[in-house]
């Protein structure tokens, strides 16, 4: 933290008045403030040897010894900044982890199943500030999901202007279906070599979607 910053954070206590030397969690913009540092930091690694998300790191690779070579960049780089990493939250070799809230592995990018566990206990939403939140949670996940918009619409109908909000059969059913649905969500794979892609499109009265396989 910067020393003219450090009196933005000053609080009073009955022993005194005291300020933080460092950044404390906890400040709105903390997060994003570490966020851009790490960006900062990091910029020429990420996404290619490295991903980072505030205080979430991996480091990735094909193969035993890239990951080695890819790991002592990432340690020479913390240690260049004195960054520190808890031993206890670390995991080494292994070969799928999660990340905001995904399984990443050598198959590909999968749902975490907590995230599906979750959406599939929700009860039907009763108030719209209910049905915003599940709807949130799906865009989360959005990319997994199949015809989305088509097959939420009655859902999202409920957030338009001059619509009653009420949960009705139609809500329920599509509410079961994305339920059903995500029991065996798909898995999003890289591209093979040498095949080539080809763009699907679905459109409907109402929305259009498409996907590249």
């Amino acid at each position: 933290m910067a020393p003219e910053d450090m009196e933005k954070t000053t609080f009073v206590t009955m022993w005194g008045t005291f300020c933080y030397k460092e950044m404390p969690f906890g400040l709105k913009n903390a997060g994003a403030t570490y966020q851009s540092a790490m960006v900062t930091l990091f910029h020429d690694m990420m996404h290619k040897k490295i991903e980072v998300y505030v205080d979430d790191m991996i480091a990735k690779s094909r193969g035993e010894e890239e990951h080695v070579v890819n790991l002592k960049k990432l340690f020479d780089r913390l240690r260049k900044f004195q960054l520190k990493l808890n031993p206890a939250k670390c995991t080494f070799g292994a070969t799928s982890e999660k990340l905001l809230g995904f399984i990443v592995s050598e198959r590909g990018i999968e749902v975490d199943p907590d995230k599906i566990k979750a959406i599939q206990k929700l009860p039907p939403p009763r108030m719209q500030k209910e049905v915003r939140g599940f709807l949130g949670r799906l865009n989360y996940i959005a990319r997994f999901i199949a015809q989305l918009t088509n097959q939420c619409d009655p859902i999202f109908r409920l957030l338009r202007k001059h619509n009653s909000g009420e949960w009705n059969e139609e809500c329920q059913v599509a509410f079961d279906k994305i339920k059903q649905y995500l029991s065996s969500p798909p898995v999003l794979v890289p591209p093979t070599l040498g095949k080539p892609l080809i763009l699907y499109l679905t459109v409907f009265e109402n929305s259009m979607g498409c996907v590249l396989g």
